[in-house]
Parts: C-alpha cells; structure tokens; sequence
C-alpha cells in the first residue's frame, strides 16, 4: 500500500492506494491562513503537521489493515512557501504562502538582476520564494540573521517525517533559486537573493527516496517501521501525474482556487517575458511549462459570498444555455494577476454594468472574465512552443457544465472531462510512490484517467467568443491606468 498527501492551503487530503495505484480510501483535515495585512497570507507550519496526523488517523481506523501493510509515502503540496529554520530546527515564524504579494519590490530588483531569468527560466514573481527571504532580510533583520534552511511546505512535512532536509526538482524550480534546465541550485541565484547553498535542502528527483520514516513517528502513526518517504511533487507537477500528463502534447486546465492551464514538455523552453511558468516535472528529464489565473474559483467565491449564495446555486441559475459573451465584463484581478501581465497592484472589477443586470448576468461575467484569463495562459504557452490539441478539465469548477461549455468554446479547443475517481494531487503523489519504493517506470504508472465526455467548443460561439477575449485583453491597459 502507498499514501499520498496533498497538502493544499485549506487543508490537507490523504489517499491511500494498493500496489496499481487503485483508491482504497481517502481521508481529509482543514486548516485557514491568517492575512494580518493587506496582501499578506500566512500560515503556522504546525497546522500541516495537525491536519496530516488527524487525516492518517482517519484513515487508519476506517482502513486499519491496509494501512498496516503501507511501504511508501510522498507528499504533494503548493508552491514557494518560505518555511524559515534556525539551527536547531525550529520554525523562526509563520510560513509566507505563495499567494502573498508583499515583496513585490524586492521580485523586481531580482528579477532585474543579470542573468537571473535566463537561469531560472522565469520571471521573478512576487509568491516566488527568493523574494520573501529578501523581504525578511529587509524588514525582519534579527529573523533573517538566525536561517540555518529554508525549506518549503511539503517538504517541512517531509522532514518531519524523515528528520532529512530534502526537496525536489518541481517544488525548487518556483524558488528562482534554481537552475531549472541545469536541475540544480545555482550559486548565481542564491547569490542574487543574499542566500547561500548550505542554506538549501538536498535535491531529489521526485521518485527520490528520501529515506524511512523516523521510527518515533511511524510508532505515534500506526505505521509499520521502515516506510519510505519519497520526494513528491509541487501541487501542479503532481497534478499532472495524477492525470498522466508527462510528454509533451499531454496538458489540463484546472478551475480550482487558482486557475491553471499546463502543458507537459519534452525539453527545456523557456520563454520569461511570457509570464509562463517553465518548471521541472517531478520525473526525471521532464518539464512543464503553465499559465496561471490567481483568482479562478475564487472569483466565484468572492461573488458568492458577497450575495450569500453558494457557487452551486450560482452556476444554477443559469441554466443549461451557453451563449455568446455580452457587454457586461469581470476582470477576475481580485489578488494580482500572473500570467500574462505579471502584477501583484493591479486589481479586478466589473465594466459595463447597466440597471437592467441582474445576479445571473453577473455570475456569468464572471465566469467569461475567469474563462478570458484562462485563454490568456493558452496564448502565452503557445508563443513557447507548446500546442495542446485537447485539454484535461479538473478542478472543482469543472463540475458545473455550464462553465466548461463557456471555456471550451474560449479555448477553442476540446476539454475532456476525466469519469468518477480519484485524480490529481493526492494520487500523483501516491504513484511517484510507487515509483520511488518499487523503481517502477512513471510512464506505466502514470496512467492517463478513463474519459467520461468530450466537451467540444460550439463552432457558433467561437468567434463571439474570440472577440469578446480580444476587449478584454485590450481593456488591461485602461485597468491599470485607474488603480
């Protein structure tokens, strides 16, 4: 048996798979984040290290000889949390998450730095880990003084397990520390973040056997001595897994939180000034390159919330019929925008409002203007090179119809909708797992899911649809110039 942990930044999801990497059982624990100022997101490290000991507890009582006969663990987890350690180990302050803007100076002074985006292939973006620590080194002096490791989410919880302080290629690739197509930690980058190598986790591939289980911990879990913690994956890179999207040509878009449209990559092309991310895939020799919406569902959310109605009923309301885009436009910029504009000040809204809209048409607005953003990323990933024929929808906006018909026909392309079962995260990290303990090849573990419908774009919608993105696109400019 193999578990794999999604630790996400609402809670964490433990998945629990037999030898071919079939679900026996699933189990979940939830945690917030605290913003104690505007654009800050944060989170105590201990939460994970909760979250993961009540969702293994669960599933050990509801799958008690399973989880007896577990050989191997990987943790998944979101990107470029900056997890600061003293020499002893100990957590100097809250995590810095990866959707925290606040060094959006110090990401444009690195990212000016000589060399620093052709190295790490990417533009230095405010939730990337470099410009945290160069944040704390200017507002937080003593903090920064006492960093023995820097270390990032799941890979805390990694080295809880082991007392071993290792990353992989995937999560480190979002650090701008690392040299993504060299697969190592650069001496040029560290350089330009004032960090220094020995500050750095050991680096794995994320078959990567990190070692057993400390043997205290196993005994306080209920596990068998001698499990095996293998390195895992970033969220996405396990995503990708979780769905067999490893060669170049294979690609999803997710409506989750964050939207993410990905493509898989033979080779290493990056293309910075695009705003993609070009990061290392969690197997060997791999890469990925993705486009990123920071406010996707939580559009969705924020709307919500604000009328105190669900999503669900949201989506409801508007029926079976998808038509062509009207005047009424969201701009889905609630936290910043990455990819293609790369900017954490500007903010979103809504544009053409008349006394005549009602909540469905702004639900829908909402929709589109999240469904435009996505189109975005597909545009900058194709100036790279990639060229995805048909896209995975996952993600927990993907089950409402409605929305994927409006983003099929935006795209352009068919959106396949994977059948009923366990994909993604949690059971990317389950299979690099298998990989890591059995030496097992990723291709044949890494098993595309069974289609359940094609979703194909409405050849009557589309050039609405186009022209619709295109004022869009257009509109950034006056956007801006208002905030």
């Amino acid at each position: 048996m193999y578990i794999g942990l999604d630790l996400g930044t609402s809670g964490v999801r433990a998945l629990l798979v037999d030898e071919d990497g079939a679900p026996v059982g699933a189990q979940e624990a939830h945690y917030q984040a605290a913003h104690p100022a505007p654009g800050w997101s944060e989170q105590d490290p201990a939460m994970w290290l909760d979250g993961c000991r009540t969702a293994l507890a669960a599933l050990m009582a509801a799958h008690p000889k399973a989880y007896a006969a577990l050989r191997g663990i990987a943790v998944a987890g979101h990107m470029h949390g900056a997890v600061l350690l003293d020499d002893a180990g100990e957590v100097l302050r809250p995590c810095i998450l990866w959707n925290d803007t606040r060094s959006h100076a110090e990401a444009a002074k690195l990212d000016a730095e000589t060399s620093v985006r052709e190295i790490s292939g990417n533009i230095v973006f405010p939730g990337f880990t470099a410009p945290k620590l160069a944040w704390v080194a200017a507002h937080e002096p003593d903090v920064f003084a006492r960093v023995a490791k820097v270390v990032l989410p799941k890979d805390y919880v990694s080295l809880w397990m082991t007392g071993t302080c290792a990353s992989e290629m995937s999560d480190a690739a979002g650090t701008a520390w690392l040299d993504v197509g060299a697969r190592d930690w650069s001496d040029r980058l560290l350089d330009a973040g004032g960090m220094r190598r020995n500050q750095m986790p050991t680096l794995f591939e994320g078959t990567g056997v990190i070692g057993p289980m400390r043997d205290a911990l196993a005994d306080e879990l209920g596990l068998p001595r001698g499990v095996q913690v293998i390195a895992g994956a970033a969220d996405n890179a396990a995503a990708a897994c979780g769905v067999g999207a490893l060669k170049e040509g294979d690609g999803f878009v997710s409506l989750g939180t964050s939207g993410v449209v990905l493509a898989a990559r033979d080779g290493f092309a990056p293309d910075a000034e695009s705003a993609v991310h070009t990061f290392c895939h969690a197997v060997p020799a791999r890469w990925y390159q993705m486009g990123v919406t920071l406010a996707c569902t939580d559009s969705l959310n924020w709307l919500a919330r604000i009328t105190g109605q669900g999503p669900a009923a949201l989506t409801a309301a508007l029926g079976d019929d998808v038509r062509a885009p009207g005047g009424l436009r969201f701009y889905p910029y609630l936290s910043g925008e990455r990819t293609p504009h790369n900017d954490a000040q500007v903010r979103g809204g809504f544009s053409g409002l008349d006394i005549a809209h009602d909540l469905p048409d702004m639900t829908r607005a909402v929709l589109e203007g999240v469904s435009f953003a996505q189109a975005d990323s597909l545009l900058a990933l194709r100036a790279t090179g990639a060229n995805p024929q048909a896209l995975l929808a996952i993600g927990g906006g993907a089950a409402s119809a409605h929305w994927v018909q409006m983003l099929a026909n935006t795209l352009n392309l068919p959106l396949e909708i994977p059948a009923r079962g366990e994909f993604g995260a949690a059971l990317g990290a389950a299979r690099l797992a298998i990989c890591g303990v059995t030496g097992a090849d990723p291709v044949q573990v890494m098993a595309k899911p069974e289609i359940a419908r094609t979703v194909n774009p409405d050849p009557s919608l589309v050039a609405a649809c186009a022209e619709a993105h295109q004022a869009y696109r257009d509109a950034y400019a006056n956007l801006k110039a208002l905030q």
